[in-house]
């Protein structure tokens, strides 16, 4: 039996503005704080260190108001949605790469003050950031502007993880903001491996089945993943290993199907 076509997830704009507002502050008071030892530090981030990884952050936050003021596209230009975006991120690590290294020399002395003038950029446009009616130019192919706001959430949450394991300054996630991170990458894992025979739980923020198989519709499923936001994340973008995650505890899988480590990372 074929798989069931999902229907796309909704994003409340308002809670998307907010957690964008949340997790910029809280990317930003970080920051600020950091030593220049602690800027010195390897981020975790093949090439990085913590400086790097600021300014990386910092162009997330830029990218909107960038797109926001470049001409729109056609209107009958292809468009990407975000589990097209999940899956082909990957491909511009390259591009991403060179760009974080230009744009980190000119930040050498002050890699907070990239931060801050990002977040200048973004504050009058917080509106137009939102819209589900706007359409940007990207390089994937056009974007509404929600979704591609809903992608710097993503990235926003996993680089504030990423700086925090590397400072050891916490850099607090903010719930909308994770809630959409965590939603976003288990639904880019069910259109990355289709069916219904393994049910993915990330309480309290999702569950969606995936792997093809015998489709489970009533009781208790056979195969079951189940494991914390963080974790899930974590796993998703290839910070940590299956096995690691699941000697440790922070990850449970039941049944013979519920091994996902050919499906993962689902976003690098």
């Amino acid at each position: 039996m074929p798989p069931v076509k999902r229907k796309p997830r909704t994003y409340d704009p308002a809670l998307v503005r907010a957690g964008l507002i949340g997790q910029v502050e809280a990317v930003r008071n970080a920051v600020h704080g950091l030593t220049p030892d602690q800027l010195a530090r390897p981020s975790g981030l093949p090439g990085w260190d913590v400086r790097h990884l600021v300014v990386h952050i910092a162009g997330q936050i830029e990218a909107v108001p960038r797109l926001l003021a470049e001409p729109p596209p056609r209107a009958a230009a292809p468009q990407t949605d975000l589990n097209a975006w999940a899956v082909s991120v990957a491909g511009a690590a390259h591009e991403l790469d060179e760009a974080t290294r230009r744009h980190a020399r000119a930040y050498e002395e002050d890699a907070a003050r990239a931060v801050d003038e990002a977040v200048e950029e973004l504050e009058p446009v917080l509106e137009q950031a939102v819209r589900a009616d706007v359409l940007l130019p990207h390089s994937f192919g056009a974007m509404r502007a929600l979704d591609f706001t809903v992608t710097r959430l993503l990235e926003l949450v996993v680089h504030s993880d990423d700086l925090t394991r590397a400072t050891g300054v916490r850099v607090p996630p903010v719930r909308q903001a994770l809630a959409t991170t965590v939603r976003l990458l288990a639904d880019a894992l069910a259109a990355k491996a289709p069916g219904a025979s393994v049910e993915v739980r990330i309480p309290p923020f999702a569950v969606v089945q995936c792997v093809a198989g015998p489709r489970h519709t009533r009781g208790t499923p056979p195969n079951v993943v189940e494991t914390d936001p963080l974790t899930w994340i974590r796993l998703a973008t290839g910070r940590t290993e299956w096995l690691k995650e699941l000697d440790a505890a922070h990850l449970t899988a039941s049944g013979e199907r519920a091994d996902l480590r050919d499906h993962l990372p689902v976003l690098e």
